[in-house]
């Protein structure tokens, strides 16, 4: 079943796939969007673990799997990892584990597994999604992503690079010829990138022989990226949502958005929480969005958003909203050695 609604002047087209009736354990409907590009269904809601801590390990895995079971069991399917987080060791084996507990209820094909190439591997994408590979315990993900536009040195090792770790160029045709390869050997599925601007994803489409699937960027009420999402539409290029919420209790994230009152007022109107405003307004543009939460009853309130249908009033007094991008990137700008000497240079313009 396939449904949509197009709601004039205020930019939205949502269109939901149901593709398989959900498992009696799921409590939430299982809402997916078709990735055009490599005919795959994604969640339309994911977890998602960006924090450089060892939370995930404990939270996540924790007793042998029985975080990855309550997530699964309150419906999510789209998880969200990458090499630099460090959780790639315990998503994978919560969601192995997990899995097996399941039994026949929740099998590896109904689970959509990202991971992400960080900038130290840009010379050989092969080699590192096995080695990520070989972290998760996994025979595939389901998306490999280019996770920030900038190649660093092989040696580098942290998430903030030193200024003698950047390379001078990013020789994308290079880095996007061997994601390619890692999709002919079957290594994932899709093949995608994150963080990249509307210019650079043209640019990329210019030499590309497989077009990226999906583009993971910040997006949420205070970032709306319209330019971006048109740009992606265009090109039948998902686009996958981080910090929906707009990453409270990140170092670089805020409690803007959810404080916003014009947010809390929409969530008065429908009963709802801020946070259900925040990811169903993402939803109703058609991209899948990455919350994160180890707490149950968030976790639960999360995939409630599934649930609200916010009208056309409500979008477009969401869209006079002042835009604020929190993760601006300025651990990749110096005047030196990167080959991005300003912000403005890192999102050409877009920011």
């Amino acid at each position: 079943m396939q449904y949509g609604a197009i709601c004039e002047g205020a930019g939205i087209r949502s269109t939901t796939f149901l593709p398989t009736p959900p498992s009696p354990k799921t409590k939430n409907p299982r809402h997916f969007l078709s990735l055009s590009l490599c005919h795959c269904v994604i969640a339309e809601i994911a977890w998602g673990k960006f924090r450089y801590d060892f939370e995930v390990q404990y939270e996540f895995g924790r007793n042998d799997g029985i975080g990855a079971v309550m997530h699964l069991q309150m419906g999510y399917r789209h998880f969200d990892t990458a090499k630099i987080y460090g959780s790639e060791a315990a998503v994978g084996k919560a969601l192995t584990t997990a899995m097996e507990e399941e039994g026949d209820t929740i099998v590896r094909e109904d689970v959509f597994l990202t991971s992400k190439l960080w900038s130290s591997d840009h010379h050989d994408p092969v080699s590192a999604l096995k080695k990520s590979l070989q972290t998760l315990g996994m025979e595939y993900v389901d998306m490999y992503l280019v996770h920030w536009p900038v190649k660093f040195k092989p040696w580098a090792i942290g998430a903030i690079p030193k200024e003698d770790e950047f390379e001078p160029k990013l020789e994308m045709e290079e880095t996007w010829a061997g994601m390619e390869r890692c999709l002919d050997m079957g290594l994932c599925r899709c093949i995608g990138v994150s963080n990249f601007s509307s210019k650079k994803i043209l640019d990329l489409l210019d030499f590309a022989s497989a077009y990226p699937a999906a583009n993971q960027v910040e997006m949420h009420p205070m970032w709306r990226q319209r330019k971006l999402r048109e740009v992606c539409a265009e090109n039948e290029i998902h686009v996958s949502a981080y910090s929906p919420l707009g990453a409270p209790g990140n170092l670089w994230g805020s409690t803007a958005v959810v404080d916003d009152p014009i947010i809390q007022s929409i969530a008065f109107k429908h009963r709802a929480s801020p946070a259900q405003v925040a990811l169903q307004w993402g939803i109703s543009k058609g991209v899948s969005v990455i919350a994160k939460s180890f707490n149950k009853n968030r976790m639960r309130e999360n995939m409630g958003a599934l649930d609200l249908e916010l009208d056309c009033r409500d979008l477009l007094e969401i869209d006079k909203l002042e835009e604020r991008k929190m993760m601006r990137g300025e651990f990749l700008v110096n005047e030196t050695s990167s080959p991005y000497r300003t912000i403005q240079d890192l999102w050409d313009g877009e920011i």
